[in-house]
């Protein structure tokens, strides 16, 4: 299952330089090279998530209304723990809106994928959230959980300049367009494991349930999709646990990792 797809919403306003001395040899380092704004971000900074309380509703299976009323107050506790999180870093916040659908349709301009079960459009500052019929058949899983938790993460790439950054990156063919999309998609899932690992005490949920989510993000990957724009589902499943057991942001930078660390 695919937890989300970002399109490409912003105009793409810088390229990385090409040319010769310490610009091109920045650029050499594959496929960032020296993007402070990506590699330096000032997010990376902020430590901890503060202790917040984000306890789960009670849920009925089957019925889009009680998922609703479930993940609302998820998200306005991602509100509450993200706009301290980037006050930290002097990142100015604001808060996304959020909308459920029942059907696939148009969002942000674009034809909403297959096997797509949120979106985020920064031009509008909206998480879309699909709850169809297998999405509320086991809302109790974690993967709802997760699958907000990773947007709101695009949320916070695109108020700290991530996405504008990531979106005006220049590439070298379809290979290096590729990686930087799995950086960014990782990233995100990294930081929606920050936030589930920052309020997990407050969740009642087991072990076992955390190792059910990687279980599921493993299945996820690129190799069963015939595309290689989110990454592999190990290395899904690894980012996401990384977040989840640092709870900090200084844990996401995927944009320093190694190449293999987002194949």
């Amino acid at each position: 299952m695919r937890t989300s797809s970002l399109p490409v919403l912003f105009m793409l306003i810088a390229g990385l330089v090409v040319g010769s001395g310490p610009a091109a040899a920045a650029q050499a380092a594959y496929p960032v090279g020296d993007a402070g704004v990506l590699t330096r971000n000032p997010l990376y900074t902020t430590g901890r998530l503060p202790w917040s309380s984000c306890p789960e509703r009670p849920v009925r299976p089957g019925d889009v209304a009680s998922v609703r009323a479930y993940l609302t107050p998820l998200l306005r506790c991602l509100d509450a723990v993200w706009a301290v999180q980037l006050q930290k870093a002097r990142i100015p916040f604001s808060t996304p809106t959020v909308r459920f659908i029942t059907k696939p349709e148009r969002t942000c301009g674009d034809k909403w994928g297959h096997d797509v079960q949120a979106l985020y459009c920064g031009r509008d500052r909206r998480i879309t959230v699909l709850l169809d019929k297998d999405s509320v058949a086991t809302p109790q899983d974690l993967f709802l959980l997760d699958v907000i938790a990773h947007e709101y993460g695009h949320h916070v790439q695109y108020l700290a300049g991530i996405a504008r950054a990531y979106n005006g990156m220049d590439s070298r063919g379809r290979a290096e367009a590729e990686e930087q999309d799995r950086r960014h998609e990782l990233q995100a899932e990294c930081l929606g494991g920050v936030f589930i690992g920052g309020v997990w005490p407050s969740l009642k949920r087991t072990g076992a349930e955390w190792k059910d989510l990687l279980a599921v993000e493993r299945r996820s990957g690129d190799e069963n999709y015939k595309v290689r724009d989110h990454g592999k589902g190990a290395n899904i499943a690894g980012w996401l646990d990384r977040g989840f057991r640092a709870a900090s942001p200084s844990a996401c930078n995927t944009w320093s990792a190694s190449a293999s660390a987002v194949s």
